[in-house]
């Protein structure tokens, strides 16, 4: 069980999960907070989506019993603890909700417009977002100070780090909970001030833009400056191919947070990038981007 005391007076104790977006990072977060004994509600536009999400939430858990990473009881058991939620009136119960909706502030902002309304008032709400300001996302609801920024790293099952960032009006105890709720996850925190794109990707979308922006002047192939990066860096995936997993959009996004916040040149898109991503080659989850995967082995495009 995890306490938090919200506004001095009211008594938050987080065992009900809203989840927003069934996507790669939502299904994972739903996953993650199912196992750890969470009771999850699950949303996204359509049924359809939600439907998607839960396929691969089981499809996931199933190559953990295969590994013997957890029992095909536990898997069941969380499986149960996941409830689709169509409408956000659905999520009156949460005591946190978790926004995992694509990288797009104002997309997010109109998901808290109607969220708000929806929630009990000493509900938590938290953003996935892996670059925008937390505390122009907070001004979007009806409580800044119960807002915060909450970042997976994909694959969620898999990765051990979630960056916390508060907003300039985030409580200490939004802060304090949110902790709490990560441990209990068995995963670990670190602590980000409020600055576009945060800890990982202040450092890891400049390189992998870095990284177009050397196959876009020539001075190596897809091929070449993934293995470059690989077997000279010791990365465990090539940059470019990174950049595939967690797609093209989004590593364009983060760079337009990056440039427009920060001002400085250096973080200039790489037109490259903008290119693919104008022609719809977004990586591997629509099997096409700096390697073409249709094929099921992946080839470099250029």
């Amino acid at each position: 069980m995890q306490l938090a005391f919200i506004g001095g007076n009211t008594l938050v104790n987080i065992e009900k999960v809203g989840v927003i977006g069934a996507g790669q990072m939502g299904n994972g977060i739903a996953h993650v907070c199912a196992l750890a004994g969470f009771s999850v509600r699950l949303n996204d536009m359509t049924e359809d989506r939600i439907v998607a999400g839960l396929a691969t939430i089981n499809g996931n858990m199933t190559r953990q019993v295969s590994k013997g990473q957890i029992t095909d009881d536990e898997r069941k058991a969380a499986l149960e603890r996941i409830e689709p939620a169509v409408q956000l009136s659905r999520f009156g119960e949460c005591d946190l909700v978790i926004e995992a909706a694509s990288e797009n502030e104002e997309v997010k902002r109109k998901i808290y417009t109607v969220l708000c309304p929806n929630l009990k008032p000493e509900a938590l709400i938290a953003s996935n977002t892996s670059s925008i300001s937390i505390t122009r996302l907070a001004s979007a609801t009806d409580r800044p100070e119960q807002f915060i920024g909450i970042h997976f790293m994909n694959p969620v099952p898999l990765m051990q780090l979630v960056e916390v960032i508060r907003g300039i009006a985030t409580a200490d105890e939004t802060f304090k909970a949110s902790q709490q709720f990560i441990e209990r996850l068995g995963k670990t925190w670190t602590m980000s001030e409020d600055f576009p794109a945060f800890i990982v990707n202040r450092i890891l979308l400049p390189m992998i833009n870095e990284a177009v922006y050397t196959l876009y002047e020539g001075v190596g192939s897809v091929e070449d400056i993934d293995t470059a990066m690989r077997l000279g860096a010791n990365h465990p995936m090539g940059p470019l191919q990174l950049a595939d997993f967690i797609g093209l959009d989004t590593c364009l996004s983060v760079m337009q947070v990056l440039h427009e916040g920060l001002a400085d040149s250096k973080y200039r898109p790489c037109p490259l990038l903008v290119k693919y991503v104008e022609a719809g080659w977004l990586g591997k989850k629509v099997k096409r981007g700096f390697y073409d995967y249709r094929s099921g082995t992946p080839v470099p495009t250029r």
